[in-house]
């Protein structure tokens, strides 16, 4: 846990959703053990999906934040399921959470013999997410309560809908927790706020979340009305759903390749110091989170940092050091220009090229990821020419907030460097 994690007030965060999920899960398990499986027929197909979901992970793209949407969707349509063909069923919550969890644990069988590690914190959160379901569900509609306040009518699917917007808000809260705690391994100066986080795991929500919470209900539903069968033709659309966000997948990790190369091409053609792109790369991220950026927007900000020297290439002769700071305003707005043009036809994004373009335009009119790549690149810059260490090179940012750097990126910028030491930017 402590190699993971790291040392720090998060880790028992990490310790107490598994301690949980393990304590919940063992509860489930030893309940069902002793009053028996109700509707064995029901436990076995929603077990199986989940399984077949779970084992479908095969070839998930690094990242991907549910890399199991058809298990997801089959263990949520599980804990909301009120009947089955017309007819109440009587599992109730903790079979629910003791039939996912056996499910996870016979798929994660294959995916270790074949060497494929599974991933014990998504699978407290799912165990967590979906007792959180179940017991939001089971107890009302067993009792009847929740139809008398929603009726036995079109407005009874507001039931389910109600508790699967309150599972997402509990997963998303965990995710965050977990997240936060697992930044800590990237080091000194990698840690997220919280709040942030949060926000873009809610954010998310509006993706795959959407096409995972609606064919579980769909799917509950479904078995509500048809039966037992109505699983294999409604999850049908997920798993062509889940094989065309793999492929978008697998063109962006193309994409973010072909970057990080094009950004090597600088330092090989002898215009950049070597590792000045994954440098500032790494510095201007750690800087982005603690601004605030996560998801998209620190993905952006990460790849407009590789590439922020690619406009180089269009010099005669290399800039000492790099530094374009020394060449006139026009010639550098001219190199920021053409690396931008360069990064359009990588297929990056318009976004990561609106950064790269706007790398010469004052600090008040870029947009915040462009001030967060200028800022760093100055400072391994400075690094580079030795002008006293790292503690001259960022009071030499200092003096240059009136118009050449925000101040707000260059104190977030003083505050990742005093996590880390203040060590100077190492070649290679």
């Amino acid at each position: 846990m402590r190699a993971r994690y790291g040392i720090g007030p998060l880790a028992p965060v990490v310790l107490a959703v598994r301690g949980a999920a393990l304590l919940l899960a063992l509860v489930a398990l030893a309940r069902t053990a002793v009053q028996g499986l109700a509707e064995p027929g029901l436990a076995l197909v929603f077990g199986l999906l989940v399984a077949a979901g779970e084992l479908a992970r095969r070839g998930a793209a690094a990242g991907e934040r549910e890399p199991a949407p058809l298990a997801a969707a089959g263990a949520l349509a599980y804990a909301l399921l009120g009947d089955s063909a017309g007819r109440p069923t009587t599992h109730g919550a903790l079979q629910v959470i003791a039939v996912v969890v056996v499910a996870q644990a016979l798929a994660a069988v294959p995916r270790g013999a074949c060497g494929r590690r599974t991933d014990a914190d998504r699978a407290a959160r799912r165990t967590l997410t979906v007792g959180f379901a179940a017991v939001c569900f089971q107890p009302l509609y067993a009792s009847g309560q929740a139809e008398r306040w929603f009726g036995d009518g079109p407005w009874f699917p507001l039931f389910p809908l109600t508790v699967l917007a309150l599972t997402a808000l509990c997963d998303a809260v965990l995710a965050a927790l977990l997240a936060r705690s697992a930044a800590r391994a990237g080091g000194p100066g990698a840690l997220p706020p919280y709040a942030s986080l949060l926000v873009d795991e809610v954010r998310a929500l509006a993706g795959t979340g959407v096409a995972i919470g609606a064919t579980g209900v769909v799917t509950a539903l479904g078995v509500a009305v048809a039966g037992p069968w109505a699983p294999a033709v409604l999850c049908g659309p997920l798993l062509l759903t889940q094989v065309s966000a793999r492929r978008y997948a697998a063109v962006r990790t193309t994409c973010g390749q072909t970057m990080a190369s094009l950004a090597r091409a600088t330092e090989i053609a002898g215009y950049t110091p070597p590792g000045h792109a994954r440098r500032v790369a790494a510095l201007a991220t750690a800087v982005g989170r603690e601004l605030g950026l996560t998801g998209p927007r620190l993905t952006v900000l990460e790849h407009a940092a590789l590439m922020h020297d690619i406009g180089q290439l269009s010099l005669l002769d290399p800039v000492a050091g790099g530094a374009t700071a020394r060449l006139p305003a026009a010639e550098q707005r001219r190199i920021a220009l053409l690396g931008g043009a360069v990064v359009r036809r990588t297929g990056a994004g318009p976004e990561v090229a609106a950064v790269v373009e706007r790398q010469a335009d004052p600090y008040r009119e870029q947009p915040l990821a462009a001030r967060i790549v200028r800022t760093v690149n100055a400072y391994d810059d400075l690094c580079g020419e030795s002008v006293g260490g790292p503690l001259r090179a960022l009071e030499q940012l200092r003096l240059g907030t009136g118009h050449d750097h925000q101040p707000q990126v260059v104190e977030a910028l003083g505050r990742v460097l005093a996590r880390g030491g203040l060590t100077p930017a190492g070649a290679g």
